[in-house]
């Protein structure tokens, strides 16, 4: 599953601070009143955007050409990125039950050894997924 995506964004710096657009998502939009404020403010837009539409099993427009991109006078386009694995391990991560299945010997062996069942069960999903404790890909 993709998880990093980057988009260019207008920037345009007004009275209030900075105003920031991504042009191929429509009402993804934020502000800052800082340069480093809207930058940060922009990730989230973007991962929370995303984020939106992967959950909805949207379609996930692809960015558009920089060169491409019609810029105020005051404004400046900037590519910003965000990965929503992160995102999504940051703000939803509350624990979830399942039931599973598994032969009465091996259980037995495991709880005489005192294994973590979901431990294991999450460490082996991260592997088969190839993806680390903070949900970033390992490849």
């Amino acid at each position: 599953m993709k998880s990093k995506y980057y988009y260019p964004a207008i920037i345009t710096k007004d009275d209030c601070g900075y105003s920031v657009e991504f042009p191929d998502l429509v009402g993804c939009n934020t502000s800052g009143a800082t340069q480093e404020e809207a930058f940060n403010m922009a990730e989230d837009a973007l991962a929370l955007f995303i984020y939106g539409l992967e959950d909805s099993n949207a379609e996930i427009p692809k960015p558009g050409d920089i060169r491409k991109i019609a810029v105020p006078k005051k404004g400046v386009i900037a590519v910003i990125g965000c990965d929503t694995m992160y995102y999504r391990k940051r703000f939803c991560s509350k624990a979830v039950k399942k039931t599973l299945s598994i032969p009465s010997w091996l259980n037995e062996i495991a709880e005489r050894e005192g294994i973590n069942f979901s431990q294991v069960l999450q460490n082996g999903l991260m592997r088969s997924l190839k993806i680390d404790s903070a949900g970033k890909s390992l490849e």
